[in-house]
């Protein structure tokens, strides 16, 4: 997700005509830079949405529709230009994937690395993470929500658009079932303390790594370009794994 988003200033939002009826505001936790494709990437993105894309104008979907057959289900959110999730569905074919991004240039590296590799569990989202969750993930199905290296929006008059908030909380338990898990990960330490104070105080969560504490870093989340390039500068990242307990 990072790698697609920018800070935005209010200054940069349009500004309200006094003569239309007032609009409430959303707040985003992301910006689209650099959504133009090349025409390779658009070339791609065309030939293998229809293997791959799922639309949110489709509405309500079935996960045993959609994958054919009963399955584990992950669902990940922001997945930049899409190699370690294609890894992790490649390594893990037991289990189906969803990809959720607002990023058209990575949904089309995404599908086509799994064009490439023949991987098949895989299904992706060019969306806002909020409306696919609202109109289209089933209630109460899926059994991991990833949410890997979010934009932490350093600044403190910024903060407010992190995208872990309590109501994102909320919605994320939403769509997982009892004893699904919430994954996070991220390398700004005080944007995993902030994701900490919020998941503490959620009551269908319960830490999986014990209270107040960080999980160490599951074999099954593939390292990143980014994370690798940041361990060798001495940087630090942190997991946190919430389990829903309703």
């Amino acid at each position: 997700m990072k790698d697609q988003q920018t800070e935005i200033q209010d200054s940069e939002l349009p500004e309200s005509n006094p003569q239309e009826p007032a609009k409430k505001r959303t707040i985003r936790s992301f910006v689209v830079r650099g959504g133009r494709m090349t025409e390779g990437q658009q070339k791609n993105y065309d030939a293998n949405w229809a293997m791959y894309g799922l639309s949110l104008e489709d509405g309500r979907i079935d996960y045993k529709t959609v994958f054919g057959r009963e399955s584990e289900v992950v669902l990940e959110v922001g997945f930049g230009m899409g190699a370690s999730l294609a890894e992790m569905a490649k390594n893990a074919p037991e289990k189906d994937f969803i990809g959720i991004e607002v990023h058209p240039p990575g949904v089309a590296k995404l599908m086509m690395l799994a064009k490439e590799q023949g991987i098949t569990n895989l299904k992706v989202y060019c969306d806002d993470a909020i409306e696919v969750m609202a109109k289209c993930l089933p209630e109460k199905a899926a059994s991991c929500f990833q949410l890997f290296f979010p934009d932490p929006w350093h600044k403190k008059k910024h903060n407010k658009r992190r995208i872990v908030q309590p109501l994102f909380a909320q919605q994320v338990a939403n769509v997982l079932k009892t004893g699904g898990q919430f994954h996070m990960a991220t390398d700004w330490q005080p944007y995993a303390e902030h994701m900490m104070e919020v998941m503490e105080e959620q009551s269908l969560y319960q830490n999986a790594a014990g209270k107040a504490q960080y999980y160490p870093r599951p074999e099954w989340r593939p390292l990143t370009k980014f994370e690798n390039r940041g361990e060798k500068l001495g940087h630090g990242v942190w997991d946190l794994i919430y389990t829903v307990i309703r």
